[in-house]
């Protein structure tokens, strides 16, 4: 394995300060925003798409810090109501899968989006509940009429280009647990898979190394965040799980986001690490931070030093016990 760093933290670096700042901090690798909610800081896709040139000049500065780009990202809403945002969504989603392909990058990351409730919608709608009947009846409709075509295509092109998607499991989006992940996949091909990303799944009440038992035995693991997240059972009593609370009202919320170690123990994150190798997961572990309560290099160097010490970046030997 291979410590990582979802690079958006450090927007406001120039790219070579940052891939400078990273590999100083102890990473070899990283994930780099290509549009969407993440933004293009760090690489312009039209800079890059179809210029051979230009892309051996960026991956060359890449390789000058010793790093590697563990994937593309994108995360956007390519079936959103807003059919602005939702064309541009798609357009950075096509465009970055063409552009991994030609630089050799294995996974491009996004989510899977969420429509409205009919063809004339205005805002997205994510139903949580089987009842009232017409919850259902809509999330029947969003799937078989938006969300499972619109996949089926990119699946294609990612299949026909050789790059695998990895979409995150986030709640407000269609896929946010491993069985809509593999409703999903079931309904495209093997070249969709997860981002999984631990945080998103404590909220939801699941289990992530469950979760990675389950998606590993189906080959289904394609890229990992690390990021925690913190439980406050008081305040889960008065507002839930899907508490709408703004982020900044950390005394209030049910949950929040936190730096790996500060949400839950380093044996649980222990566990994560070793349920991820024995499922087949060897590749990149991609720090993302959005903690609240620590600046953003306290906040990455916190991850840094508790996954360093945990991390299996050394292939297993064999046996020579037994």
């Amino acid at each position: 394995m291979k410590l990582g760093i979802f690079t958006v933290l450090f927007s406001q670096m120039e790219l070579e300060e940052m891939l400078k700042h990273v590999k100083e901090a102890g990473v070899g690798a990283v994930e780099i925003g290509t549009g969407g909610y993440p933004g293009d800081a760090h690489c312009n896709i039209d800079e890059l798409l179809d210029q051979p040139k230009r892309q051996k000049e960026y991956l060359a500065l890449i390789e000058k810090y010793e790093l590697t780009i563990s994937a593309f990202s994108c995360h956007g809403n390519p079936i959103s109501p807003d059919k602005t945002f939702a064309a541009k969504c798609d357009e950075d989603l096509r465009k970055t899968i063409r552009l991994a392909a030609q630089m050799g990058v294995p996974v491009v990351n996004t989510f899977s989006g969420v429509p409205g409730d009919s063809e004339n919608s205005q805002y997205p709608n994510w139903p949580v509940a089987p009842w009232p009947g017409e919850y259902g009846d809509l999330l029947e409709w969003q799937w078989k009429e938006k969300l499972i075509p619109y996949w089926q295509d990119i699946a294609n092109v990612a299949k026909e280009h050789n790059v695998k998607i990895g979409l995150e499991l986030h709640g407000g989006f269609l896929v946010h647990t491993p069985y809509t992940l593999l409703k999903l996949r079931e309904a495209t091909n093997e070249y969709i898979g997860a981002n999984l990303d631990p945080s998103h799944l404590w909220w939801q009440g699941i289990d992530p190394v469950g979760a990675i038992k389950i998606l590993g035995k189906e080959n289904a693991l394609h890229h990992f965040h690390a990021k925690d997240t913190y439980l406050d059972q008081d305040n889960i009593n008065m507002y839930g799980l899907t508490d709408m609370q703004s982020y900044s009202k950390i005394q209030s919320r049910a949950w929040n986001f936190r730096s790996v170690g500060c949400g839950h123990s380093m044996e649980e994150w222990t566990n994560i690490i070793s349920a991820l190798k024995t499922y087949g997961y060897d590749y990149v572990v991609s720090i993302e931070h959005e903690d609240p309560l620590m600046s953003i290099n306290e906040g990455f160097a916190t991850a840094v030093s508790n996954l360093d010490r945990i991390i299996i970046k050394d292939a297993s030997t064999d046996m020579w016990w037994v």
